[in-house]
């Protein structure tokens, strides 16, 4: 199974760092958070300039963040969303990657009408020949399950549309591996992982992501499922964590893919 490191994982860190310390440390690709292309956000280059330092790195994009919260929104809102996700599908094409990611909303609202959602965005995904990985969030109001997110999925019933598998979500969230086993092949579009703290986790907070074997989750077993599966994608480790992004990046970067492989 190929390894990225996603951007967010050293959030404090340069992009240009980033790609240096992840081709170091032995990852054999990266993933860009939406964080790293938003024009908003304190982090973001131009997208020529992503483009030239990936293409000098030699590392692959595994995967393209897109913004969340075009299931339940309406207006202008919903245009721009769409817009904006119409716009990464493109972007992800010039970088190299046939996948993009998109978290659920927050909040609530009707599954049917975010099953329609997903469609729409699917046919956008779909024009560009890329696929859209949905990940359920376990600390939302209502998609918050694996469950949950497979009705949508179910209903939406999109063949550029598929789920994302994060550990750290599947884990909050209670999920088991019986869960994980009953998931067809089909379903699956992208995997991300992180462990999740043995004790002190706080509802609502999710920037304590650690390395596998730190904390709960049954990495091998999930790795296990997962390849029986047939799945040959990526594996993102996305760890936003507030103590590690005061640590050294190359060595939580390290770190994290010494214990991976170690699962692997």
């Amino acid at each position: 199974m190929r390894l990225a490191l996603h951007t967010w994982t050293l959030l404090t860190t340069g992009f240009d760092d980033i790609l240096r310390i992840a081709k170091a440390t032995g990852w054999d690709g990266i993933e860009l958070s939406r964080n790293t292309i938003a024009p908003n956000s304190p982090k973001a280059l131009p997208e020529a300039d992503i483009a030239r330092l990936v293409k000098a790195s030699g590392l692959p994009v595994s995967c393209l963040g897109v913004e969340f919260g075009w299931m339940w929104a309406d207006g202008d809102t919903r245009k721009s969303l769409l817009e904006v996700f119409d716009e990464r599908c493109r972007y992800a094409v010039a970088l190299g990657a046939r996948l993009v990611m998109s978290p659920v909303d927050r909040g609530t609202g009707d599954v049917g009408r975010a099953a329609a959602s997903v469609r729409e965005v699917g046919d956008i995904a779909a024009r560009h020949g890329v696929r859209l990985a949905v990940e359920f969030n376990s600390q939302v109001e209502q998609l918050n399950s694996l469950e949950r997110m497979r009705e949508v999925m179910s209903r939406a019933n999109h063949a550029a549309c598929g789920l994302l598998l994060d550990t750290y979500h599947l884990g909050r969230s209670g999920a088991t591996l019986k869960q994980i086993e009953d998931v067809a092949p089909d379903e699956i579009a992208y995997v991300q992982y992180s462990d999740v703290p043995r004790a002190g986790v706080r509802p609502g907070f999710a920037l304590d992501r650690l390395p596998p074997g730190q904390g709960s989750f049954p990495f091998k077993e999930f790795f296990g499922i997962v390849r029986a599966k047939g799945y040959d994608g990526f594996a993102s480790y996305e760890a936003p964590n507030e103590a590690a992004w005061a640590r050294p990046p190359e060595d939580v970067a390290r770190e994290a893919a010494t214990a991976t492989r170690a699962c692997l």
